[in-house]
């Protein structure tokens, strides 16, 4: 009977802490921005600073959390498919000689990570659905935005 009582709590406690940690992100854009909606293939370029530029010219900051937050590992997994390591040594050469406009830069939360998007024309980050606020606006991911069935960031 206690054997089972700590069993029922042990995966209780399981299951409660993958959804604590299983986060659904939303892919965020400083509102001056044209974009509104971005395929795969397009977020995978962005985030990886294959592609430097939007189509109005304005040049591109992808803001993100750090590699190691446990919000971002759906984000290593489906946009990069690398490891943490790999990641770190990505965001390094893509900053390399861009001290003014940096390809990638990581936010110290989710409320900076939506401040430096607000605040910087051309950037585009992916963030916490419930961080959200008026200062960005929403992109939509291969058709979808966040929450709806099928959404490429949704945590689980």
């Amino acid at each position: 009977m206690l054997y089972q009582r700590i069993l029922r709590l042990s995966i209780f406690m399981l299951i409660s802490v993958s959804l604590a940690s299983a986060r659904d992100l939303a892919l965020v854009s400083n509102k001056s921005n044209a974009v509104g909606a971005i395929t795969l293939p397009e977020l995978v370029k962005v985030c990886k600073a294959q592609t430097n530029r939007w189509p109005d010219g304005k040049p591109i900051t992808f803001v993100m959390r750090a590699p190691s937050a446990p919000e971002m590992k759906v984000v290593l997994e489906k946009v990069y498919g690398m490891s943490e390591t790999e990641l770190n040594g990505l965001i390094a050469t893509s900053n390399h000689g861009r001290p003014n406009h940096p390809a990638i830069l990581v936010a110290t939360s989710d409320e900076d990570l939506v401040n430096k998007v607000a605040s910087l024309p051309g950037a585009i980050g992916v963030v916490d659905v419930y961080s959200i606020n008026s200062s960005v606006a929403v992109v939509k991911v291969a058709g979808k935005l966040p929450l709806e069935p099928g959404y490429l960031l949704h945590g689980n």
